[in-house]
């Protein structure tokens, strides 16, 4: 396979300073819309990164579960990686990518757990196997085998006799308040439009960024 040959045009629209929403989130719900309808496969899906103590970022895809004003929400083990790097630095990165639509959206933002009715609300609304596996599963610690997987999911299973577990205290959301978001759009000889919006003084500026 030789890489340095595959290439390919972007040609499926433009993205300008005057057609954008004045909201950097406005804009994602209509972005993200687009992705839904295009039946881009996983469209919620993002790429979360944080950095390690030494510096080196860590990027995992995480699936967004809630969008407002404030912030985009996900859901995770706090002991985790992911967990563990951010209460050490809640400064993240998310990253969603629609090829299908040829668009990219960066953001820069600062990471805070949700409260605990927000966690077990939503803990409650996903399926018994889900909920059993958060339980199960010691997120990140060092696994012997799979079989021990296994084994520990139907103990819990079995113990549960059908019942739903109670969320775990070190399971819940993270809200991911953007301070920084960039829109990319891409467009024929890699001349791609880049609208960035950031927040100065509580008001979002927009630029456009060559490509």
């Amino acid at each position: 396979m030789k890489l340095d040959t595959v290439r390919r045009e972007y040609q499926l629209a433009a993205l300008t300073k005057q057609s954008v929403a004045a909201s950097p989130i406005d804009q994602f719900k209509e972005w993200l819309n687009d992705a839904q309808h295009a039946n881009v496969n996983d469209f919620s899906a993002m790429s979360l990164i944080t950095a390690t103590e030494d510096g080196f970022p860590q990027s995992r895809i995480v699936l967004l579960k809630d969008i407002s004003l404030d912030g985009f929400t996900f859901f995770t083990n706090y002991d985790s990686q992911k967990g563990k790097a951010i209460e050490k630095n809640n400064k993240v990165g998310l990253h969603f990518f629609w090829p299908e639509l040829e668009r990219q959206v960066r953001i820069d933002g600062v990471a805070e757990k949700t409260s605990r009715e927000t966690s077990v609300q939503y803990f409650k609304s996903r399926p018994l196997e889900s909920q059993i596996a958060a339980c199960a599963s010691a997120q990140s610690a060092t696994l012997t085998s799979r079989s021990k997987l296994e084994e520990q999911y139907r103990s819990l299973q079995n113990a549960l006799q059908g019942d739903h577990p109670e969320c775990p205290e070190n399971w819940g959301g993270y809200l991911v308040r953007p301070v920084k978001m960039e829109f990319w759009q891409g467009r024929e000889s890699r001349l791609h439009d880049r609208i960035v919006y950031e927040l100065v003084e509580n008001e979002w500026k927009i630029k456009r960024l060559s490509p």
